[in-house]
């Protein structure tokens, strides 16, 4: 079960592929818009009736922009997401009912737990990011950093807290429709299993038991290929560098647009340019405009990747072994961000508030120029490789069934 953008559905095709490989039925609870992603995985699929897109080109989702800090676009998302959490809630109880383990992303387990407990169901977490406090590091929605290691505890259970709101509404309705008592006492903690890398994320040492971190899950590619019309154009010349924003929205695209295409032409780089939420669109002979693409075939041929720094596309270009850009917008963006730097693989973060030609120019010159960027990528991806991110899942999955 899991609900946000692509980035949060995803790596949740391969995870589940993989489990299907061994043996169990597994269906995917998502948005419908999504259903396209399972096509040949041999999963099932689940539509949930809220489409992120529709929400996000709303007028409550066109207010995150207002929002400059972590705190203000986490408060603005609460709401956005408290008012629709609601229309989810029968076809997530309807799915329980034909299952018998609920494997939980973070953005719905507050939700599925309740269902599970009312279900007499085992539940298994199975989040992209770290959500538990830790003293190691801020909490990842708010861009991660630190605050100093008491305060970094402090804000991550201030952070949940606020997550805990969005069901507010919604858990005592569903408590009583599944014969539970209106409001829950102690309960016992969800174990939860982190599909990103120990290479990039080490596991907190103040995590509690039950809280592990596996490796990274891979999205289910159905023999991943390029168009003609883009092997033509890698064809053409030297490695391009991609840029995407992925299922962020943006709120001018042809003035953002402008800005990636100066940077990367005075930087002498060709550039793929992906449409995404955001609608970017660039033309002329070194520039090349797509749609969605599969990152395992096209980020190997890069000579750099400019994104958001969302979960998923972080992980593509890390397994890829090439330089990235970050280019933050909202929640754990800037924590992933802040790893790629922390990591060697890219210069800086160009945080999308204070992007301009002139800082995108220096940054991506600096990651496709420099060939130690791409050393230290290439040495990465090759750790990431030798990871099994699937195998902890799978065993967890066989206890809890």
């Amino acid at each position: 079960m899991t609900a946000g953008s692509r980035g949060d559905v995803a790596p949740y095709t391969g995870l589940g592929h993989a489990l299907a490989r061994a043996g169990h039925q597994v269906t995917l609870v998502t948005h419908g818009c999504f259903e396209r992603l399972v096509a040949g995985s041999e999963l099932r699929f689940h539509p949930l009736p809220v489409d992120p897109r529709a929400e996000l080109e709303s007028s409550r989702g066109r207010g995150l922009h207002r929002s400059a800090t972590g705190v203000g676009k986490l408060m603005r998302v609460s709401a956005l997401a408290r008012a629709v959490v609601g229309k989810m809630t029968d076809d997530l109880v309807a799915a329980a009912r034909e299952s018998d383990v609920l494997l939980l992303s973070s953005s719905l387990a507050p939700l599925g737990r309740t269902i599970a407990e009312g279900l007499r169901l085992p539940a298994l977490g199975v989040y992209l990011q770290p959500v538990a406090p830790t003293r190691e590091f801020a909490p990842a929605v708010l861009g991660g950093g630190s605050l100093g290691p008491v305060a970094n505890r402090v804000a991550g259970h201030g952070v949940n807290l606020v997550m805990d709101r969005i069901f507010a509404s919604t858990l005592p309705s569903v408590r009583t429709r599944l014969g539970l008592s209106r409001t829950s006492g102690a309960r016992e903690e969800l174990p939860v299993l982190h599909g990103f890398s120990p290479l990039v994320v080490p596991r907190p040492r103040d995590w509690p038991r039950g809280l592990d971190v596996s490796g990274y899950w891979w999205p289910y590619d159905r023999a991943p290929q390029l168009s003609a019309e883009l092997e033509d154009f890698l064809d053409a010349g030297d490695p391009p560098v991609f840029v995407g924003l992925g299922s962020a929205t943006v709120p001018d695209p042809r003035g953002l647009s402008a800005q990636i295409v100066r940077a990367l032409r005075r930087a002498g780089l060709r550039g793929v340019i992906q449409r995404g939420w955001g609608g970017l669109e660039a033309d002329g002979a070194d520039m090349l405009s797509v749609d969605e693409v599969p990152h395992s075939a096209l980020f190997p041929r890069m000579a750099a990747v400019v994104h958001h720094a969302g979960a998923g596309t972080t992980a593509a270009g890390l397994r890829a072994g090439v330089p990235a850009v970050p280019v933050p917008i909202q929640f754990d963006e800037g924590f992933w961000a802040e790893r790629l730097v922390k990591l060697g693989v890219a210069p800086r973060a160009v945080p999308l508030r204070k992007l301009t030609a002139q800082a995108l120019t220096a940054a991506v010159g600096q990651a496709a120029g420099d060939p130690s960027y791409g050393r230290r990528a290439r040495a990465l991806a090759e750790g990431l490789r030798a990871e099994d991110g699937v195998a902890p899942v799978l065993d967890a999955v066989n206890r809890l069934g």
